[in-house]
């Protein structure tokens, strides 16, 4: 059997194939750090109901004012994981392609919507 050199649609299924495993994989990666943030957050949430428990029993000023710095260092980290877990969700480029498609489909609406127009007159 002779071998035959690929055609162009042999290159076009090959390249597709290969943009969605890399689809997939980033798909993959990014379930992995959501679920990992995720998990973060519960762990800063049931550190920070602590700290704050802990805040009201406090018998000293020193502990107070450390349990206080605590509070708020663990108060800015909830809230750092909450932006990224916000920011992951509606980041641009997963919006890219829907955008698109529905800029190109519309248009195709619009100009089929002006024939049939032209065309029932």
């Amino acid at each position: 059997m002779s071998s035959q050199p690929p055609t162009p649609d042999d290159l076009d299924i090959e390249q597709a194939i290969t943009q969605l495993e890399q689809a997939f994989t980033a798909l993959k990666d990014r379930y992995t750090q959501v679920k990992a943030d995720q998990q973060r957050q519960q762990d800063l949430q049931h550190r920070l109901d602590q700290t704050q428990r802990s805040l009201q029993t406090a018998s000293n000023r020193s502990d107070y004012r450390s349990l206080k710095a605590e509070l708020n260092q663990t108060k800015q980290q909830l809230e750092e994981i909450e932006l990224a877990l916000e920011s992951q969700l509606f980041s641009w480029s997963g919006w890219r392609e829907v955008f698109w498609q529905a800029v190109r489909f519309g248009g195709l609406g619009v100009v089929i919507g002006w024939m049939l127009h032209a065309w029932v007159r």
